[in-house]
């Protein structure tokens, strides 16, 4: 019997807003037999929270069901079949509105759901708590007919883990094969993030509008990463490497399925805009899930007050003294003032010639940070520094959330896939699991030999992107040449990441080394608080420390320039 053919899955969401047009122009743009589509990340959870406490019938992405109304007859016509997690809190919920969707169309699609991630009942104080659940739910839809599954919180990567393992038959414990697809799956997962998008060099491909990648994914657990013809953007090398690196952490890449080893993945340029990613190798799944608990953390308000002009820093203090006394009787639970200084000497224009005093209040009582703190901001309108003015009134004070990662044994939760004639198929834990112990790191390049340097950016020689991982911040940081690496990984060590991103120097930063991706991988522990939804800094996702990082300078040597 020979192999059977390759799997061409693409992603036409990275995230609950992505662009609305994307699916269509998967299915329009070439062949494709799934199509996937992430709609959930951990701030996501707690806005569809949010939604079903004010209507139980909510908590899913009603974009998908939008975007389908589109194109749910051209995916029946080409014989795609949808993959999504855009369930959310409510999988029932959604699979029953695009059966009615599907109905009033007239198309005919056997509609399957995935159920079991909802912890809600252990967790009764939270808005939101699930289960990281793996493919082989969605495996199991798919091999029962359906045409389109959706899920609620599971692996980005088991959008791409179910397909494969219905496609080709794999068994649980066939964890090399596994592995592949879910590094293909967290390549794909973020849509145009694989294809150009928020690529450290995006001047190299077209970067205005850059298409949705998809993987032809093989047998063996190989794959091809791509995208259709004509679309914009690159995929190359680089673009999946950066999204390998992607909020992750070490060697050991863990979900309910399989551990993948990303040490072991190579990547070769395979032709335009395509990269071959083989020899990723498995291990058994932790014997633990992964639970994200979503909770309301209080709330929280802010003022942005401009200051323009001469001594910034004494108009600063003078705000900070005016507002000593509102504090003192509010007492919220937590103040913070961040001076920025965009401020230039002798500019040309106001805006470049003014800085910004960030003031952020965070309290359980919402009248501790509400209307106390917006009229007494408001009231200096005509009493406080000359030029006085804020970016936008203060509101009453909004909730904030807090998210928090927790683990279960596998068999604590109900993984069942519900098929579109409501059949229900229970699928059985991980029977094999592994400890994740730490992998070694693996020995170093022979140094660059000493030779003249140029003081100038990382970001000159070095690719990065950085991301959030409930409270820790990760980035990752590659270089292109095998020189290049032979000197990152020895110049940028921990605590010189520390030096150069002073807001890290309390913190602890771990440095993952990663030699066949030329990679090294820091983890930020503590960077974002409690979570994204807590806004606990500027950049609350750490969308841009990569680049921050990237733009600090060091004595490079003039042989990489």
């Amino acid at each position: 019997m020979g192999q059977a053919p390759p799997l061409r899955i693409g992603n036409a969401s990275g995230f609950y807003g992505d662009r609305f047009d994307a699916m269509r122009e998967m299915l329009t743009g070439g062949e494709l037999d799934v199509l996937t589509g992430d709609y959930l990340a951990e701030l996501t959870m707690l806005i569809l929270g949010r939604d079903r406490q004010k209507d139980p019938g909510a908590g899913y992405a009603r974009t998908f069901l939008r975007q389908l109304e589109e194109c749910l007859g051209l995916a029946h016509e080409r014989g795609v079949r949808i993959v999504a997690n855009a369930g959310g809190l409510n999988p029932a919920g959604l699979a029953d509105a695009v059966r009615q969707l599907a109905d009033r169309l007239g198309v005919p699609v056997r509609v399957a759901h995935v159920e079991g991630d909802d912890l809600h009942s252990r967790y009764p104080d939270s808005l939101a708590a699930h289960a990281y659940l793996g493919g082989f739910g969605i495996a199991a839809c798919l091999r029962e007919g359906a045409d389109i599954v959706v899920t609620g919180r599971v692996t980005d990567a088991a959008l791409v883990t179910g397909p494969a393992v219905a496609h080709f038959g794999w068994e649980p414990g066939e964890y090399d094969r596994l592995a592949g697809s879910v590094v293909a799956g967290h390549v794909l997962e973020c849509g145009a993030q694989a294809t150009g998008g928020n690529y450290a060099f995006f001047g190299e491909g077209g970067a205005l509008r850059p298409g949705f990648p998809l993987a032809e994914l093989h047998e063996d657990g190989t794959c091809v990463i791509t995208k259709h013809p004509g679309t914009g953007g690159l995929v190359d090398v680089g673009t999946v490497t950066a999204q390998l690196l992607y909020e992750t952490a070490g060697a050991r890449y863990a979900g309910p399925d399989v551990t993948a080893r990303l040490d072991t993945v190579r990547l070769t340029q395979d032709g335009s805009d395509r990269v071959r990613v083989d020899r990723v190798r498995g291990e058994a799944p932790p014997p633990a899930l992964k639970v994200g608990v979503n909770r309301l953390g209080g709330f929280r308000n802010e003022v942005v007050f401009v200051l323009t002009g001469l001594e910034i820093e004494s108009k600063a203090a003078l705000v900070r003294s005016q507002m000593r006394d509102v504090f003192a009787k509010s007492r919220p639970a937590e103040v913070r003032w961040d001076l920025v200084r965009t401020d230039r000497p002798d500019a040309s224009t106001e805006e470049t010639a003014s800085a910004l005093l960030r003031l952020v209040v965070r309290d359980p009582v919402q009248e501790n940070v509400g209307r106390v703190l917006s009229g007494a901001a408001v009231e200096l309108a005509l009493a406080s520094y000359p030029g006085f003015h804020v970016l936008a009134p203060p509101g009453k004070g909004t909730p904030y959330g807090v998210f928090e990662g927790v683990y279960v044994p596998h068999g604590a939760v109900d993984h069942v896939a519900v098929l579109h004639d409501r059949r229900r198929i229970t699928v059985p834990p991980a029977h094999d699991t592994a400890v994740l112990d730490d992998v070694p790191e693996p020995p170093l390049p022979e140094p660059l030999p000493p030779g003249p340097t140029r003081r100038v950016p990382l970001g000159l020689v070095a690719g990065a992107r950085s991301g959030d991982k409930g409270g820790n911040a990760n980035v990752g940081v590659w270089v292109r040449t095998d020189d290049a690496w032979r000197w990152l990984a020895h110049t940028l060590t921990a605590d010189r990441f520390r030096e150069l991103l002073p807001e890290t120097a309390d913190l602890t930063v771990v440095r993952h080394v990663l030699p066949n991706l030329r990679a090294l991988n820091f983890v930020v522990e503590g960077l974002l608080g409690e979570g994204v939804a807590s806004q606990h800094r500027f950049d609350p996702q750490a969308k841009a420390l990569g680049e921050w990082l990237r733009s600090r300078h060091l004595d490079i040597p003039e042989v990489l320039l």
